[in-house]
């Protein structure tokens, strides 16, 4: 009797060993199996960025680009965007450039959607298109500042301004505003208490010299400087007609209202500020090779704000 139970002790004994070896098999099993389907899907993982990177690669080696078209005005900003073309290249974007010599026709058509983005107007100036034009255009991103300036015309310098002088300014509310700053900012004329970029004209309240505003739509600007004494220009026209800023009578301070609000920003249709191409574009735009051509081109006339 002994015996027997001696047997069975020895037999549910071995049965307990035996089931305790099979679950750690079973356990170790398992285990090998995860790590085999982790380490399977890193390397898939690994795999699949390696191919984007290759097809990326091979897309810009063999020429096949995503083309991405963007308005500019002639200069500065076509010709940054030139700069840039390069950079975006090895993003796998072709850039095309069209080019526009008004602050209209680009917004117009970046809203029909003939433009993927448009770059030559700051956010005052978008803004105040989209009021008055029922347009919903946004920034991707501000760039940079052109510094207003105030150029000379028959008169040499602010000193010789003659009673009832003639100044030509921008006939848009926004830059009109900036350039009656500009020419407070001189002593030339006084603006009510409170001043600010929604100033106009009717917001003088002091013209001692009894200047006489000549309001000319801000392309046209540089084409009347020597029809009038003095003339206040866009920083992208004057760099156009060939005007240097380190020649102005006065430009804006880099601390001033304008300088800090005026920034040329790259311009999108509301929604589309996140999209693949523009993230792109705006990478391109505020890389180093970029910053530099900005830098060493135009001379203090364009100032990165990146």
């Amino acid at each position: 009797m002994k015996k027997s139970i001696s047997v069975l002790a020895l037999a549910a004994l071995s049965a307990s060993v035996l089931a305790a070896c099979g679950g750690n098999k079973a356990e170790t099993a398992a285990q090998t199996t995860a790590a085999a389907s982790t380490e399977a899907a890193e390397k898939a993982s690994e795999e699949g960025t390696k191919a984007e990177e290759a097809a990326e690669t091979t897309a810009v080696s063999s020429g096949e680009l995503k083309k991405i078209v963007v308005g500019a005005s002639p200069a500065p900003h076509a010709e940054i965007l030139k700069a840039a073309k390069d950079v975006l290249a090895q993003k796998g974007y072709e850039l095309e450039i069209l080019e526009y010599v008004d602050y209209i026709q680009p917004n117009l058509a970046l809203e029909s959607g003939d433009l993927d983005a448009n770059y030559f107007q700051h956010l005052p100036y978008l803004e105040s298109f989209n009021e008055e034009n029922g347009t919903k255009l946004v920034s991707a991103a501000a760039l940079h500042y052109e510094p207003f300036g105030i150029y000379a015309g028959k008169a040499a310098s602010l000193e010789d301004l003659a009673d009832g002088a003639t100044v030509a300014v921008p006939n848009d509310t926004s830059n009109e505003a900036r350039a009656l700053l500009l020419l407070e900012a001189q002593g030339l004329i006084k603006l009510k208490d409170g001043a600010d970029l929604t100033v106009t004209k009717n917001d003088i309240v002091e013209n001692p010299k009894n200047l006489n505003l000549y309001e000319v739509e801000a392309a046209q600007i540089p084409r009347v400087v020597e029809d009038v004494d003095i003339a206040v220009i866009n920083g992208n026209y004057a760099i156009e007609a060939g005007f240097k800023v380190s020649e102005a009578l006065a430009v804006e301070d880099s601390e001033s209202i304008a300088a800090t609000t005026y920034g040329n920003v790259i311009a999108v249709q509301e929604g589309h500020e996140k999209d693949e191409n523009i993230v792109a574009l705006v990478e391109a735009l505020t890389s180093d090779e970029v910053k530099a051509f900005m830098e060493t081109t135009y001379e203090g006339a364009v100032v990165p704000l990146f």
